[in-house]
């Protein structure tokens, strides 16, 4: 119990900023694919929205770590949007089609796809990202067993089909279905302290949004690089991985992945990205 007391003392410092927390900021730079591509990295906040500005986790990153991302042929992920292509064009299932047998232009039919999932699914009667969406056709349209999951094809397929609306702006559409009571309670989520830590997605990405804790750069905790491909893991990490992982770190039991309360933390997080560029896949550390 004592030691558990000591750790919870010594994160709530690294937070307070008594002597481990330094104020950081995110940097003033532009991002640039290739040189070529501008992706849109800070816009103005939609109204209801706690910041005056919605800012790239991309800024909050090292020199090192964002000309990595500004880079296709260095960019790590890059071999999961070339793998995702192969499974998008590869037979599977009973049914014997593929993705493309439905979809044959992906470039055409994936442009902007990305960038507006999590959609309403009447079917359901839930949001679907785009995870849940690719195992329904799986099952339904090609009659093959669906991903478990974060399954590297899962990944890599998800990555590819985000990687279709780069710098795209995010756009949820809170109008479909009951798309609004989802992010009313993915908000409620968002601030809502759990753990043995008693910390809440806002403790981090909004009250001490800018600060470091220990070696980490506390960005504002938008979702528009994922999948993104963490350096610290080597390989691309989903979103529901993600938010495991933080809900892990807070010493509360998670949820399983694609449950109801992380569906619903993934349309009110999304909607916190709002105009920001797709970047996936984006690097971070």
């Amino acid at each position: 119990m004592a030691k558990t007391y000591k750790s919870i003392a010594l994160f709530s410092a690294l937070l307070m900023g008594t002597g481990a927390a330094l104020a950081g900021g995110p940097v003033d730079d532009k991002l640039v694919i290739d040189g070529e591509m501008e992706i849109q990295t800070r816009v103005a906040a939609p109204e209801g929205h706690p910041f005056d500005e919605i800012i790239s986790g991309w800024h909050y990153r090292t020199e090192e770590t964002r000309a990595l991302e500004a880079d296709s042929f260095q960019n790590p992920g890059m071999l999961y949007v070339e793998r995702g292509e192969e499974i998008w064009n590869t037979v599977d299932g009973d049914a014997g089609k593929s993705c493309a047998s439905c979809h044959e232009d992906a470039g055409e039919f994936l442009k902007g796809l990305g960038a507006s999932y999590p959609k309403w699914n009447a079917d359901a009667g839930k949001p679907f990202n785009i995870e849940l969406q690719i195992n329904q056709c799986r099952e339904k349209n090609m009659q093959a067993k669906p991903y478990k999951f974060d399954a590297a094809d899962q990944k890599a397929l998800t990555t590819y089909i985000k990687h279709q609306s780069i710098g795209m702006p995010v756009e949820v559409d809170l109008t479909q279905g009951d798309m609004q009571a989802w992010w009313d309670k993915g908000k409620e989520l968002y601030y809502t302290r759990t753990g043995q830590l008693n910390l809440a997605c806002a403790s981090c990405h909004e009250d001490y949004n800018g600060k470091y804790i220990r070696a980490d750069h506390l960005s504002q905790g938008n979702v528009n690089g994922f999948p993104t491909y963490r350096l610290k893991q080597s390989e691309m990490v989903s979103l529901h991985n993600r938010f495991r992982g933080c809900i892990r770190d807070t010493r509360a039991e998670f949820p399983a992945a694609f449950s109801d309360d992380l569906m619903a933390l993934e349309v009110y997080v999304t909607w916190r990205g709002s105009g920001l560029g797709v970047e996936t896949p984006a690097v971070r550390q």
